[in-house]
C-alpha cells in the first residue's frame, strides 16, 4: 500500500502537500485510484458542505432551521429500521447477515422519515391549533427516542447505531464519494430548476399563491432535499452535527451579503473552507501531539469559529461596506 504523502505533516504543510498533489491530479500524474484518506475526507466534507448548504439557504431565509433539525434526528427511525429490514432480507436469502448498508434502502426510509416529520408537524399546527415549535418538539423528541430505543435494541450487534448518530469519517473510503457527490447534483439539480419558485414561496408566499404556486408543496420538496442530504452525510458526521453544516456556513454568509445568488455561493465557500481547514488539524493534531480527534468535529468547530470570526468583523467594522 502507497504510504500516506500527508502522514507526518503539520497544519502548514498539509497545504504544501495538498497543492502539489492538486497539481498531481490537474496534470494527470496522479489519478482516482491514488487518492488517500486525507483527500477521501476533503471531498467528502466538501461535498455535504456545498449540498448542505443550497438547502441550508431557503431553510434559514423561511426560518424553518428547527424542522430542519427536527429532520436531521428524526431520520434516524427510518435509517435504523431500513438497516434492519435489509438485514434481515439477506440473512433470510443468504443464511447470514452482510452488515452491509444498502444505500437506497436508506434513502427511501429517510425521505419517508422526513416527509412525515414534515407531514406531521403540518397537521399538528394546523388541525390540532398547536404551536409550531410545540408541534415540532413533540414530533421530534417523540420520533427521535423512538430511534434511539431502535438503535439500541435491534442494532447492538452493529456499528449502525454509532455510525448514524456520530458519524465516523476517518472510516470513509472511495465508494462513499459517489453517494454525496450524487445527493449534491440532485440538490443543485432541483434548485437551478425551481429556483425562482424558491425563491418566490420564500420571500413572499402570498404572492406565489396568487399566482398558483404552492408553498406548502415546495416547502414539502425543500425537507425531501434535506433528507436526502442528511442521508448522504450520516456516514461522515452523522445526523447529529449535519445541522451545523446546514445552518452555520449559511448564518456566516448572510452577514456578508443581502443578495440570495451571493449568498448561496458565499455559503459554500464558508463551508469547503472549513472543511479544509478541519483536515488539516486534524492531521495537525495527530502529527503534533499524537492526537486523534474526530475530524467532524473539528470541521463543526471550524464553522462555528467562522462565523464568531465573521460576526466580530461586522460588530467592530468602523464603516459597513455595501453588501
Amino acid at each position: 500500500m502507497e504510504r500516506n504523502p500527508y502522514f507526518g505533516a503539520d497544519f502548514f504543510n498539509f497545504f504544501l502537500v495538498f497543492a502539489s498533489r492538486i497539481w498531481g491530479f490537474a496534470t494527470g500524474t496522479l489519478g482516482w485510484n491514488d487518492l488517500v484518506s486525507d483527500e477521501i475526507q476533503l471531498l467528502v466534507l466538501s461535498g455535504i458542505a456545498a449540498s448542505s448548504a443550497l438547502v441550508g439557504t431557503f431553510l434559514v431565509l423561511r426560518k424553518m432551521t428547527m424542522l430542519a433539525n427536527a429532520i436531521s434526528h428524526t431520520i434516524l427511525l427510518g435509517i435504523v429500521l431500513a438497516y434492519f429490514f435489509s438485514l434481515r432480507n439477506v440473512e433470510s436469502i443468504e443464511g447470514h447477515g452482510s452488515g452491509a448498508l444498502h444505500v437506497p434502502t436508506l434513502l427511501i426510509a429517510a425521505l419517508i422519515t422526513g416527509v412525515a416529520t414534515a407531514f406531521l408537524t403540518e397537521f399538528f399546527t394546523k388541525a390540532l391549533r398547536l404551536q409550531e415549535d410545540a408541534s415540532t418538539g413533540l414530533i421530534f423528541t417523540t420520533l427521535f427516542a423512538l430511534g434511539i430505543v431502535c438503535v439500541t435494541v435491534l442494532t447492538r450487534s452493529a456499528h449502525i447505531g454509532t455510525e448514524a448518530v456520530m458519524g465516523n469519517v476517518d472510516a470513509l473510503q472511495k465508494e462513499d464519494c459517489w453517494l454525496v457527490f450524487l445527493i449534491l447534483a440532485l440538490n443543485s439539480i432541483l434548485i437551478f430548476l425551481f429556483f425562482k419558485e424558491y425563491q418566490l414561496t420564500t420571500f413572499d408566499p402570498a404572492l406565489a399563491q396568487a399566482l398558483g404556486f404552492s408553498a406548502m408543496g415546495f416547502n414539502y420538496l425543500l425537507m425531501v432535499q434535506v433528507s436526502a442530504t442528511v442521508v448522504g452525510a450520516f456516514r461522515a458526521v452523522g445526523v447529529l452535527m449535519v445541522l451545523a453544516f446546514i445552518t452555520a456556513p449559511v448564518l456566516s454568509a448572510r452577514l456578508c451579503t443581502h443578495h440570495l445568488h451571493r449568498l448561496i455561493f458565499l455559503a459554500i465557500a464558508y463551508g469547503v473552507t472549513a472543511s479544509l481547514i478541519g483536515v488539516a488539524l486534524a492531521r495537525h493534531f495527530l502529527t503534533s501531539y499524537d492526537l486523534a480527534l474526530s475530524t467532524g468535529g473539528i470541521v463543526v468547530t471550524v464553522l462555528g469559529v467562522l462565523f464568531l470570526g465573521t460576526l466580530f468583523y461586522y460588530l467592530f467594522l468602523p464603516q459597513r461596506t455595501q453588501r
